[in-house]
This record gives structure tokens, sequence and C-alpha cells, in this order.
């Protein structure tokens, strides 16, 4: 059994996502294959998840149809609903050895269709987004590719916040981060034009020579950022950890440097209009 809540298991938090029920079943039915056993046995774990118990079918047919039966009286308790199909998975695993979705596989579902469940085994955690940081705003100045690009970043990014999958969430905002200042080349603020090609030139030369400004300010917060993530004892999220010296970035350090670099690309990217728009 999963640990959560206890009070969930008498009053429902809410209903699983329909999206995850139909996923849940097609992956029972590729491990049963028609196997009448392999259809009980997910049958007595959601029947028990429903509040009752499951009596054997007369065929596989109908062991089929009973089962659906049980997951869509489940289905209006969502923990009960992840915890059935959870456990019966491990079973089958460790007493029959059969292959059967690992917990990466179940999370990447749970976040697909945005139920805000996470299994951690041996407890169910109930998460709400740990994206903090608004989605930035993309200048419409930059051509369809480069909206796109960064929308596709962004949405890959919140994807794999919700899936627990932290540190590959900063690495992909991160490499947003240091595409997204490529767009200042060959633009001028007035007093500087921007000529670097990467990021650590392209940074400085946008702070220019405002010292004493918040521009001047905010750009050193990302190049410290940045600097820090990129060392391998330091985030060691860009180029790799130390493996004698580094140590590996929690979950907490992770949702805060993720929602830090959104927010610096979403100030970037409003920094970005501003010029284009005294250049034009």
């Amino acid at each position: 059994m999963l640990k959560f809540e206890s009070a969930w298991r008498f009053d429902s938090p809410g209903k699983i996502p329909s999206g995850v029920s139909n996923d849940f079943s097609d992956m029972i039915g590729k491990i049963a294959r028609g196997e009448q056993k392999i259809l009980e046995h997910f049958k007595q774990y959601f029947a028990s998840a429903s509040g009752t118990t499951a009596a054997w079918s007369s065929s596989a047919r109908w062991a089929d149809s009973d089962l659906h039966t049980y997951m869509d009286s489940a289905a209006e308790n969502a923990p009960l609903f992840i915890e059935a199909f959870y456990d019966a998975c491990e079973t089958l695993k460790s007493e029959h050895d059969y292959p059967a979705p690992d917990v990466n596989l179940i999370n990447r579902i749970l976040a697909n269709y945005e139920a805000p469940y996470r299994v951690e085994p041996p407890n169910l955690v109930f998460q709400k987004s740990h994206v903090t940081a608004l989605p930035p705003d993309i200048p419409v100045s930059l051509d369809q590719g480069a909206r796109e690009l960064i929308q596709a970043s962004i949405s890959e990014g919140q994807k794999l916040i919700a899936e627990g999958r932290y540190r590959q969430a900063v690495q992909e905002v991160l490499w947003l981060l240091e595409t997204v200042t490529t767009a200042f080349q060959g633009l001028n603020d007035g007093e500087t034009s921007i000529e670097g090609k990467y990021f650590n030139k392209i940074i400085e030369e946008l702070k220019g020579n405002k010292q004493g400004t918040a521009l001047e300010q905010i750009i050193g917060w990302i190049k410290n950022l940045h600097g820090y993530l990129s060392a391998p004892v330091g985030g060691g999220i860009r180029h790799g950890m130390h493996l004698k010296e580094g140590v590996a970035t929690s979950q907490s350090e992770a949702r805060l440097y993720y929602n830090l670099t959104i927010s610096y690309i979403s100030f970037l990217l409003s920094e970005y209009e501003r010029i284009k728009a005294a250049n034009s």
C-alpha cells in the first residue's frame, strides 16, 4: 500500500483524469495479452479500491469487462485508483516476474494529464505545480520559428517539472536562457552594439556602461546564476557534477533555479522588445 493522507481513503479528494484511466487500461491490456489470470489480478486491486471484492469471472472477456467496471468505480477516488494500479504492477513484478510499468512511466502519465499526484515510493505525494514564475511574454517581433522554439522549450520545462525530473527541467531552461540571449546579436541599445556570439559575451555587452542601474544588477544576478549552474562543483547542471566534490541538486534547489531562470528569461525578452522598438 502506498502511504498518503489517511482521510483520502474515506473522503475522495477528486476523480482521476479520464486520460490517466484510459492509459492505465491500455497498459493493463498490453501486460495481460488476453490472459485471464492477469486481468483477474488487476481486477482484485481495483475492486478493493472500489470498496468491494471481486469474484473470478466466467471468461477472459467477462474479466476484462468486470475490470473496467471496477476501474470506473475506483476512478472516483484518484489516490485509491493510483494505488491500485501501482500495487498491482509491483506485485506482478516482484511475485510473478511479469513486465510492468515502472514509477517513472506512471508519473509521466499522471503529469501528462495534470493529475496533481506523484508516486515517490512508499508515498503518494499530492503536488501543486512547482512552477511559480509566470511564462514569459514572447515578443511578436521575433520570427515565427523563434517564438515556436521558445514556447516548445517552456512547455518541455513545465512538463519535466511536473514529472519531477528537476535536473532535466533546469537544464532545459538554462539552455533556453542561453538561446534567448542570441536574439540580441546585432542590436544597438543606443550606447553599445551587441556583437558577441555566446552567452557570456552577449550578456556583458548588454549591461554596457549602465553602472548603478537596475539593469546592471539584474545582469549580474543572471551571470551569477548561470555561472553557478555551469560549474561542476556548483550547481553541476550544465557541465556535469564533480563526482568527488559536487553535491547533487535537491528538489527544492532545482525548483528555485527553474523559477529564477524563467524569470530572467522573461526579463531578457522584455528587454529585447524594448531595444528592438527603440531601433525601429
